[in-house]
């Protein structure tokens, strides 16, 4: 299951590093190259927000298979990329359906997974955790490949593709190994009615998850699209190499961190995510000084604080969102919480047409300044919402769902 996880993200970051490659070798403008970063959100929010709901109907399984294969799909699609705009548009809207099935009935499925019948000897935050390093290893991973082969590998516009399907082949095979957690019902109402989510609305989620969820990716997208563009004439050759170390470590200290929010979040995530936004601003903050400097060497360290608030939001925002959901809506939430993670993901192509009438280095001070903004509402706003922490064992489904439900409410 997390193998399946692992290769849509994969296939969702192995683009990244190749922003460079599209822009110098075809002569895209910047921002062609972040729009094409761009179409790929444009694909993902809908499949966020619909294939959790259509898994809590027709089941977690089939679902996901059809998101791993799309996966493949999607990179045969892109293989095709040096014929022109239309098939790495298309590649990457397709990419980012595959990579929002996978986040919301993935993320739904393994947290199901993690929890009794499936595994007893699993905490409450195992399933977030499984998920969220899973998704994060696939993006690094994916992006550390794909930067390597096009760098110094044979036909750089294919040979990044081909192995993503090589890859992915075994995984989706895989799944029909997988127990199935959530039987095919027909609830009343019809399937359009399963697209509400009345959790959405829970005060906890809108006053902390909401104001801090456009910063998940918001964060990596400056940090390895927005970086090495800035700093591309110190790179000069390298700028591949350059690009895919800038994703790796990002994603890697997301990795990295991600221990400690779990140890932060052990009795309310509220801390947690405030330290995800401090270290958000502080990371834009550099940004923009990279802007004014175009220093290679800095463009890295942004990548430190920005790759650690990444990590720590992604764990935390999940932990809310699973214990805030029943089991009813636990995937519905999960492609809403994703939703909005991911419009983070346009900052670069918002910079990028700005650049025109502002620098990057105002533009970033803004954002920076933003982040800010955002940390002090959710530290005011977050007062009186605290949620309890469970039980070894418990997780948001069942009795332990509405008893967590009702207390989070008071």
């Amino acid at each position: 299951m997390v193998a399946a996880i692992f290769c849509c993200g994969w296939g969702g970051n192995q683009f990244t590093p190749l922003l460079l490659m599209y822009r110098k070798l075809d002569g895209y403008s910047d921002v062609t190259v972040d729009a094409f970063l761009a179409t790929y959100v444009v694909g993902l929010v809908p499949g966020l927000l619909i294939a959790g709901s259509a898994s809590d109907r027709f089941g977690r399984k089939p679902l996901m298979a059809w998101g791993t294969a799309l996966s493949l799909v999607a990179s045969a699609v892109l293989s095709g990329g040096s014929a022109g705009v239309v098939p790495i548009y298309a590649g990457r809207f397709l990419t980012g359906i595959a990579v929002g099935i996978a986040m919301a009935v993935g993320t739904s499925w393994v947290k199901e997974l993690s929890q009794a019948p499936f595994d007893t000897r699993a905490d409450a935050g195992a399933g977030a955790r499984r998920a969220s390093l899973s998704v994060t290893a696939g993006f690094g991973l994916g992006a550390g490949v794909a930067g390597v082969l096009a760098q110094w590998g044979p036909w750089p516009m294919v040979s990044p593709y081909i192995v993503h399907i090589l890859v992915t082949v075994p995984a989706l095979l895989a799944l029909g190994r997988v127990p199935e957690t959530r039987s095919r019902i027909r609830p009343a109402g019809g399937f359009w009615a399963d697209l509400k989510v009345p959790a959405a609305g829970h005060r906890r989620f809108l006053r902390v998850v909401l104001p801090m969820a456009p910063w998940i990716f918001a964060g990596p997208g400056v940090s390895y699209a927005t970086m090495p563009q800035l700093v591309a004439d110190r790179v000069g050759r390298w700028g591949l190499a350059y690009a895919t170390l800038q994703t790796v470590l990002t994603l890697a200290v997301g990795v990295l961190v991600q221990p400690l929010a779990k140890r932060l979040g052990a009795r309310s995530t509220t801390r947690a995510i405030l330290i995800a936004m401090a270290l958000m601003t502080l990371g834009m903050g550099v940004g923009a000084l990279n802007a004014a400097e175009r220093s290679p060497w800095l463009g890295l360290l942004s990548a430190v604080p920005l790759g650690a608030a990444y990590g720590m939001a992604m764990v935390s925002g999940l932990v809310e969102i699973q214990r805030i959901a029943t089991a009813e809506d636990l995937a519905g939430l999960t492609g809403v919480y994703y939703a909005l993670a991911y419009t983070g993901f346009l900052l670069p192509t918002v910079l990028a047409a700005l650049s025109s009438v502002a620098s990057y280095t105002e533009t970033l001070t803004a954002v920076a300044f933003l982040a800010l903004v955002c940390l002090l509402v959710i530290r005011v706003w977050g007062r009186g919402t605290a949620v309890p922490t469970f039980a070894p064992g418990d997780g948001p489904t069942g009795v332990a769902a509405e008893s967590c439900a009702r207390s989070v409410s008071h």
